[in-house]
C-alpha cells in the first residue's frame, strides 16, 4: 500500500560513544531530499516496536578458525535482544545463502539452528546481503510498524559475488533495513574487507565493530543489544514528494554538536501502482 510516511530509527550518541536520551524534536535538524519535512507526525525516545533481526554468519573457509567464537556470541545475543513481541532468523552463507532457520520467537530454534552452521567454502557476500534483504526483510515492508536489522558477522572478503557492494547496500535501503557488520579479521592493520563492512554499516544507519580478538566479538553483539535498545523513532511527511522510484536522502543531525546521530543515508521512494 502506498504511503508517504516515513519511518526513521536512529541512535544519538555523545563523544565518548555513549546514547543520549531526554532528546526532543526540536533538538534536531531534518533535511529529507534536501528540504525540511512537510510535518513530524510521531517522534518517540527509546522505542520498543517489535525487531525483526536477521542473524548473518559468514560460513566461508576463510573465517573457519574463528567460527566457535562468532556462534556463542550470536547466541548469547539472542538470549538477550529477544523480546516476545520479537522476530529473528539465522542465516549461514558462504557461496549460497543458507536460511538455517526462519523468523520465529523460539530462541530454542534459532540457537539450534547457529549451532547446526558449519564453515567451507568461497565467500559471496554481496549476493547473500542482496538476496536476504530482499526475500527475508522487504516482505516485511507490508507487515506495519516493525524495526528491522542485520546483524553480519564477517571478514568482509568476497571472491563470488555477481551483485556489486552498491547493489547490496541499496537493495537493504530498499528494504528499509539498518546492518551491523562485525568484523573477524583481527590482524594487526585494517583490509579491504574491514572498509566494506563500515561502507554498508555506515550506509544503512548501523555501526561496524572491529574486535581486537575473536573472544571480543560478544563486546560487538553487546554493544549492537544497547543501541537497537536505545533508538529514536520519527515519523513524518517528506515535502515535494514524488511516488517515482527515485532515492532520496536524508540529513539528521542534532542541534548541538556534541551529540551525532547514526541514521541511514536515505531510502527508495515506492512508486505508485
Amino acid at each position: 500500500m502506498f504511503t508517504r510516511e516515513v519511518d526513521l530509527f536512529f541512535a544519538v550518541t555523545d563523544k565518548h560513544g555513549g546514547f543520549v536520551d531526554g532528546l526532543q524534536p526540536k533538538d534536531f535538524g531534518l533535511l529529507d531530499d534536501g528540504r525540511p519535512p512537510e510535518r513530524v507526525i510521531r517522534f518517540e525516545q527509546q522505542t520498543n516496536l517489535p525487531l525483526r533481526v536477521g542473524i548473518m554468519i559468514d560460513t566461508s573457509s576463510s573465517i573457519r578458525e574463528r567460527f566457535h567464537y562468532e556462534q556463542q556470541a550470536a547466541v548469547d545475543f539472542l538470549l538477550q535482544v529477544m523480546h516476545p513481541a520479537d522476530r529473528s532468523f539465522v542465516e549461514g552463507f558462504d557461496v549460497q545463502t543458507d536460511i538455517e532457520q526462519n523468523f520465529t520467537n523460539r530462541v530454542d530454534l534459532l540457537n539450534s539452528a547457529i549451532e547446526r552452521l558449519r564453515p567451507g567454502g568461497g565467500t559471496a557476500l554481496f549476493d547473500s546481503l542482496y538476496k536476504t534483504c530482499r526475500d527475508q526483510m522487504l516482505p516485511l515492508n507490508q507487515e506495519g510498524e516493525v524495526r528491522k536489522a542485520i546483524v553480519m558477522v564477517s571478514d568482509g572478503d568476497d571472491d563470488y559475488s555477481r551483485a556489486t557492494e552498491d547493489e547490496a547496500i541499496k537493495m537493504c535501503q530498499r528494504a528499509s533495513t539498518i546492518v551491523y557488520t562485525i568484523s573477524t579479521n583481527t590482524g594487526p592493520s585494517r583490509d579491504k574487507g574491514d572498509d566494506i563492512l563500515r561502507a554498508i554499516s555506515s550506509a544503512t544507519g548501523g555501526q561496524a565493530f572491529f574486535p581486537p580478538s575473536m573472544p571480543d566479538v560478544g563486546e560487538g553483539f553487546l554493544n549492537i543489544e544497547a543501541e537497537l535498545r536505545s533508538q529514536y523513532s520519527l515519523v513524518y511527511v517528506p515535502a515535494d514528494y514524488k511516488p517515482n522510484g527515485a532515492f532520496r536522502t536524508i540529513y539528521l543531525q542534532c542541534v548541538d554538536p556534541r551529540y551525532s546521530v547514526r541514521v541511514r543515508k536515505g531510502y527508495f521512494a515506492p512508486r505508485q501502482e
